[in-house]
């Protein structure tokens, strides 16, 4: 995982990725391209696909779901997300710190 897709502004993490709805499960894919893949189980109608997506970063990261917001892409599949001061990492990110 590069500097890119993955960097700290203060004490907030920015991620790129692309998202992946209507998967079967809920969990992180890998890279696609310089971009992480995160598939989720949320259909893309009516911001269920982003307020899914919200939920699960939370729960990754230990955070509120306030602290996880859209930044870009609220209407696309690759977008930028911030989450404010996680207090933990997710084992799938271990490998590439």
């Amino acid at each position: 995982m590069s500097a890119g897709n993955l960097q700290y502004k203060g004490q907030d993490l920015l991620l790129r990725l692309v998202l992946q709805p209507k998967s079967s499960r809920d969990q992180f894919v890998g890279m696609l391209g310089d971009e992480l893949k995160i598939a989720i189980t949320a259909p893309p109608v009516d911001g269920k696909a982003n307020a899914h997506l919200i939920k699960f970063l939370s729960k990754q990261f230990k955070v509120a779901k306030s602290a996880v917001s859209v930044e870009k892409g609220l209407l696309s599949r690759h977008k930028l997300v911030r989450i404010h001061a996680p207090k933990q990492m997710p084992d799938f990110f271990k490998s590439f710190i």
